[in-house]
């Protein structure tokens, strides 16, 4: 018997330290992915459907076989809770506060002692509507604790500037020992420099820094996945927040500033690995900082941010008026932003069925916006709305439309273009699945969400599986045709 299930000891079930440990189900646990997490107990375990329901309690089997299904999902803390307590998982994994069930808690160093708490905040979460975590370093607990490849450190001769960062205060900020190669030593030493003395030195120069390390992080993503470029960016933010405290009001509204981008951007990976109550904490964590900063655009920005979110919940309303919202005048936008947010508005009519001349009348006004928008405005928001990323919105407005031929061969021609990231071709292949299954052409479907499954599993991107999922669900009717039956059984296995 293992110390977790003597610790557990009167409990009914608890799930092996080799399932726990495992790959599938510690990302499950992180991403919250219940369907995942349902389907492994009962796989790996052989629990029956009624004994997780016991396990779990209030809840019947026939609610455990739709989760298994992914016909129902589980939202509310109550009951993520329970099925903590039930299958024996650490709060941790879970972004929970520790169990009562689990010893005495232990740092990330190791060190014995009570979970620091101020109010209703734990070191590792807070209790509040969005179950989200209250601090930077909070969540870099949570992402070490999954012993993600990521946080490594770069075996190279810039081991003295990574060692200059961690001696100092840099990774007792909640950041973490990045992959530095190819980062002058010079910059480095005056950045830790900075980390040590922030009120003294931490000046326009450190700034850049922050900000041209977020630039690799962004421009990293696509490739690499939401995994392995999280460590980074939160690192950068668990630096920024700290030393934001200390340094002169006009710096900080700088930091502030840069630290909002970070949080806008620390938002959409957490969406990206299907994490939504941390990504909205992000998203206004970045609204709070832009307005402190003084900072106007970034505050219109984050309300397309907040409709796009909108949008993974299927909440046309508030995607309409959200987006309506952001082309307010107040906000200073640039003019590839407020091309983006009519675009959004557009969708959002789509979404409301409004006729379908109005969204192509919207649509038509975005894309001139669009042309007309200056190379080199000087705010960086929404650089990455090009011609192509405003036709494959456009694509997902006409699905929306009830237009899904249009978009199919509109998803088809961008993606053949070439010009996509490899994570970017996965979702909007999905996408693209998705608009040729409601088509009524089952076995492109099926063939084109093949691939965008494989792209999905290797970037880790539970946002793809879920359209993916979705997918799988609208090829119902075609179950029996061999292709699709390829399909759906790959998603079950992926």
């Amino acid at each position: 018997m293992d110390e977790r299930e003597t610790q557990r000891s009167g409990y009914p079930l608890t799930i092996p330290d080799a399932l726990l440990q495992s790959d599938a189900m510690q990302q499950a646990c992180v991403a919250r992915d219940f369907q995942e997490i349902f389907r492994l107990v009962n796989r790996r375990t052989g629990s029956s459907h009624a004994a997780m329901a016991a396990a779990i309690g209030k809840m019947t089997s026939s609610r455990v076989s739709d989760i298994i299904r992914g016909v129902r999902g589980i939202r509310g803390r109550e009951v993520i809770e329970r099925v903590a307590d039930g299958f024996g998982i650490p709060g941790e994994m879970m972004g929970l506060p520790r169990r009562s069930w689990e010893d005495s808690p232990e740092s990330i160093d190791g060190t014995t002692g009570a979970c620091t708490s101020v109010g209703s905040v734990t070191e590792f979460g807070v209790k509040s509507q969005h179950d989200a975590p209250a601090t930077i370093l909070g969540l870099h607990n949570q992402l070490a604790a999954q012993g993600s490849s990521a946080w490594r450190i770069a075996p190279t001769a810039e081991r003295e500037a990574e060692s200059l960062l961690s001696r100092r205060t840099l990774l007792k900020g909640g950041a973490v020992a990045a992959d530095m190669a190819g980062v002058d030593l010079e910059e480095i030493q005056h950045v830790a420099a900075a980390l040590e003395d922030a009120y003294r030195y931490l000046d326009g120069p450190v700034v850049d820094y922050f900000r041209k390390q977020l630039e690799v992080a962004k421009n990293d993503d696509g490739a690499l996945g939401a995994w392995k470029t999280l460590p980074l960016v939160l690192g950068l933010l668990g630096a920024i927040e700290q030393r934001a405290r200390d340094v002169k009001p006009g710096v900080r509204r700088e930091l502030l500033s840069v630290g909002a981008d970070g949080a806008e951007f620390a938002g959409w990976l957490f969406r990206d690995i299907q994490q939504p109550a941390i990504a909205v904490f992000w998203y206004d964590r970045a609204m709070e900082w832009a307005q402190e900063a003084n900072d106007p655009a970034m505050q219109g920005y984050m309300l397309l941010k907040k409709s796009q979110m909108a949008y993974d919940d299927g909440d046309a309303g508030r995607i309409l008026t959200l987006a309506q919202a952001g082309q307010h005048e107040r906000w200073q936008l640039p003019v590839r932003v407020q091309s983006e947010l009519l675009q959004q508005e557009a969708l959002g009519c789509a979404m409301m069925g409004e006729p379908f001349s109005l969204v192509e009348q919207k649509l038509g006004t975005a894309h001139e916006l669009l042309a007309h928008a200056a190379d080199s405005e000087p705010s960086d928001l929404g650089t990455y709305f090009n011609e192509h990323t405003l036709l494959l919105r456009n694509a997902v407005s006409y699905t929306e439309a009830g237009k899904p031929s249009l978009a199919a061969d509109l998803f088809g021609k961008i993606i053949a273009a070439g010009t996509l990231s490899r994570r970017d071709v996965g979702f909007f292949n999905a996408r693209r699945s998705a608009a040729l299954a409601l088509s009524g052409e089952p076995d492109e479907a099926a063939r084109i969400g093949s691939a965008s499954a494989e792209v999905a599993h290797a970037m880790k991107s539970e946002r793809t599986m879920r359209v993916l999922r979705e997918v799988s669900q609208t090829l119902s009717r075609w179950r029996g045709r061999p292709k699709v039956h390829e399909f759906r059984e790959m998603l079950k296995t992926a």
